[in-house]
């Protein structure tokens, strides 16, 4: 395999510091064409998609990506903004906001987002590092649970870049943070502060993005971080088994996924008689298509045709202080060791700073 092009080694130059926060993706705009571009390689992923890849890709090219794209493209145009994608605006906002917090830390780091599939791509901003001269990166998932499905994907976008590049910088992985103490304290403060508005519901559910079932038998340890995330974050709002319920989302195809479903769970409570349900994702980070259009108004829709009375919707962390505490806290964890006085990129991260200070950070 032949190496890319690199910028020259400038003997003795200092160490710098990088930091790279990875999402999963989002089509560059919704349309069809735009949509069918970003599933043919975000469902290409084996790590997404575990069958025979020749099975698969009779099934995705020559049916999947004939007839999913425009239904996709409704439901992303049903979520977008002036500015773009949901996901790509949160991302790139906690990015800079990310920057400025280490930045006031004391950690002299660069901050930069990429997405697993679609723009901007890892190996992108990892070139872009390279060529800034940073010496050390630690990549950052935007999944507090791991999954090979998510996680490790994020990984072998790292690896595959490594495999065509000859000084490799060194390499740090975040694989999760599920049951962080700052992370917990963030998301609870969330819900508290959405119910001293709105009041308690009956129930809350807790909804994380599913996988296949057979992922949990091979030994993927989402389904149990995804619980105790569940279940600490449960215990920070005094609640008890009866009054929260965790569910799973996003069912691809009719192989067996985690349960209990999401939307199957709530219709099942609007028949029963539960007036009020709230629901939260603590698997996201940011409000994206899952969040905002299959929970906020497919759920929503469901719940209350089946004869609930009320539905609340209580978003991602976002831009929330909180979380970008938690986020910076889990960054210098993983920096440990690392100088992070030495000078970095001071063009970038003032472009950084400008950025988090025009966007501002929530209370």
């Amino acid at each position: 395999m032949p190496f890319s092009k690199e910028p020259p080694y400038a003997h003795g130059q200092a160490a710098k510091t990088a930091v790279l926060f990875c999402n999963l993706g989002t089509p560059d705009a919704p349309t069809p064409k735009a949509v069918r571009r970003y599933l043919a390689e975000f469902l290409s992923d084996h790590r997404v998609v575990e069958i025979p890849r020749l099975l698969w890709m009779l099934i995705l090219h020559g049916i999947i990506l004939r007839f999913r794209p425009a239904k996709s493209a409704a439901k992303y145009a049903s979520v977008w903004t002036p500015e773009g994608s949901p996901l790509k605006l949160w991302t790139e906002k906690q990015a800079a906001l990310l920057q400025s917090r280490l930045t006031q830390l004391g950690h002299q780091v660069v901050v930069r987002w990429a997405m697993r599939y679609g723009s901007t791509s890892i190996a992108s901003q990892l070139d872009a590092l390279k060529a800034d001269g940073v010496t050390r990166v630690l990549v950052m998932p935007a999944y507090p649970q791991y999954s090979a499905t998510t996680t490790a994907s994020v990984f072998d976008a790292v690896y595959m870049w490594a495999q065509k590049t000859r000084a490799i910088p060194e390499l740090r992985f975040v694989n999760h943070y599920h049951d962080d103490a700052q992370y917990i304290a963030a998301l609870s403060s969330s819900v508290s502060r959405y119910w001293q508005v709105h009041g308690q519901p009956d129930k809350l559910v807790m909804s994380f993005h599913g996988v296949p079932e057979r992922t949990l038998h091979l030994g993927d340890i989402y389904h149990c971080e995804c619980f105790k995330t569940a279940r600490l974050l449960a215990q920070s709002l005094g609640l008890n088994k009866d009054q929260y319920q965790v569910t799973f989302q996003s069912r691809l195809g009719r192989a067996k996924w985690l349960e209990p479903y999401t939307e199957p769970t709530l219709i099942a409570m609007g028949q029963a008689g539960v007036q009020r349900v709230d629901v939260v994702c603590p698997g996201f980070t940011s409000d994206c298509l899952e969040t905002l259009e299959e929970i906020n108004m497919e759920a929503r829709e469901a719940f209350l045709h089946a004869g609930g009375q009320s539905f609340h919707y209580i978003s991602c962390l976002n831009d929330a202080t909180a979380a970008i505490d938690a986020l910076a806290a889990v960054a210098t964890q993983h920096m440990g060791g690392w100088d992070t006085q030495s000078a970095p990129d001071v063009t970038a991260i003032a472009q950084s700073r400008a950025l988090a200070l025009a966007l501002g950070a929530k209370n």
